[in-house]
């Protein structure tokens, strides 16, 4: 079974290989270029494949140095900082997704090349560094026994965390380095399928509300739009009831959550569809507008049609916003973080990191990085910049970042590389 899935393989990825991306197209901004739609039975797969640092490191910008603060963990996805400064790492594969169709066995497959060999550790770990030497002199598994944690926050004294299935919370007193008590479940989470089983999770402003990034069961509804009850949103809940209501819709898969710190708005960003050409459709950071919907699975970057969804709704379509601004096609956002107190200052003081995970279904990769977006007012300004890469040499994989947090006390910036699973840390020389 598996020779002829893989020899089907080989078939598909010679038909695909000549789809090739347009290097004139601006795809990252408020206006992207779009390209005419060129749909494929798979995507034209490319897998990096992963070869570890052998002690070299990403670059950086000048005046700042990048150093391991952890090795050896179990996927790191997302961290959080604690008041006191303890860093929190949630660790963890989830999914589970079955394969109806044979394409989901060969993507599966083929994904599967580029990913650690490690297994998810499902816990959360905790990293001390208390004299800010970039070394944690103190690491301890914080709470185990988890189901693939991903979303982190701390309010008011209690930690919370979005497993694939639930939203938890667990007391904290400062300074401790385990929880052995089980996590109280504020509500559950959908999880039926679990296509997309990431949960991410940020607070708003003033602690009130807990918003919850919910991914689509499919690419494009080919599933079925029964089995997408309650996903490809983000959920607005109750912090002290657990009540919940669906803030916005048609978001396909809102990977990282944060407050923007001058408006106190939420933003997100978001992996859009495959398999309708390497440059379609664009991946986004957008302001998550209370009420708005998004397009999936009938558009795309406002009302352009994806013919595949079916049935068709034009209702829907002439209801879907624009997000804000474009990072790029099958880029794989999966951190986002704002600067905070003036970040870095100079040319890093009011803007998002974002990590970008990397493309697998493309043949040029694009991600692989971590990116900086300039803001001015609450707003986008100006092109991304590199912040952090190295993650690809010679079309191979060193590393691929996933969550990126902003620590504003000691002004450094951790990224969570989920394929060498290191913690890196930067900061200013």
């Amino acid at each position: 079974m598996i020779r002829h899935l893989l020899g089907a393989t080989a078939v598909l990825l010679a038909l695909t290989a000549c789809s090739r991306s347009d290097p004139n197209l601006r795809q990252t901004g408020p206006n992207p270029d779009l390209p005419a739609q060129n749909q494929t039975l798979v995507p034209p797969m490319k897998i990096a494949e992963p070869v570890g640092w052998n002690g070299d490191r990403p670059a950086v910008p000048a005046g700042f140095a990048i150093t391991p603060l952890a090795t050896d963990l179990k996927i790191p996805r997302q961290i959080l900082v604690l008041p006191n400064g303890d860093i929190l790492v949630a660790e963890g594969s989830g999914g589970h997704a079955p394969k109806l169709r044979p394409k989901d066995v060969i993507a599966g497959l083929i994904k599967a090349k580029g990913k650690s060999s490690v297994k998810g550790g499902d816990r959360i770990t905790l990293l001390r560094d208390a004299d800010a030497d970039g070394q944690a002199e103190l690491r301890t598994t914080f709470i185990d026994n988890l189901d693939a944690p991903y979303g982190l926050a701390f309010v008011d004294g209690a930690l919370y965390v979005a497993e694939q299935g639930a939203l938890l919370r667990f007391p904290y007193q400062p300074g401790q380095t385990r929880i052995t008590a089980p996590g109280a479940v504020l509500t559950e989470l959908p999880s039926a399928i679990n296509h997309h089983w990431t949960k991410s999770l940020t607070s708003s402003a003033d602690g009130q509300t807990l918003y919850v990034g919910i991914g689509s069961n499919s690419n494009v509804g080919e599933r079925g739009m029964a089995v997408e009850q309650d996903r490809a949103v983000v959920w607005a809940i109750d912090r002290q009831t657990g009540a919940h209501r669906i803030l916005a819709s048609g978001i396909r898969n809102p990977t990282a959550l944060a407050i923007e710190p001058t408006t106190s708005a939420l933003w997100a960003v978001v992996n859009e569809r495959d398999e309708l050409g390497p440059q379609l459709a664009p991946d986004y950071l957008t302001s998550v507008r209370p009420g708005a919907f998004y397009g999936w699975p009938y558009s795309y970057w406002g009302q352009n049609v994806d013919p595949r969804a079916h049935p068709q709704r034009p209702d829907k379509v002439a209801e879907a916003v624009k997000p804000d601004y474009a990072l790029g096609s099958h880029v794989a956002a999966l951190g986002l973080s704002f600067a905070t107190n003036g970040g870095f200052g100079g040319a890093f003081s009011q803007g998002a990191f974002i990590g970008e995970h990397g493309s697998w279904n493309r043949q040029d990769l694009s991600g692989y990085k971590v990116s900086w977006v300039p803001f001015n007012a609450g707003r986008p300004a100006g092109q991304p910049v590199d912040f952090a890469t190295g993650f690809i040499k010679d079309g191979k994989a060193r590393g691929r970042p996933v969550g990126v947090t902003f620590d504003p006390q000691r002004r450094i910036l951790l990224i969570a590389d989920d394929l060498s699973n290191t913690v890196w840390r930067v900061a200013p020389q």
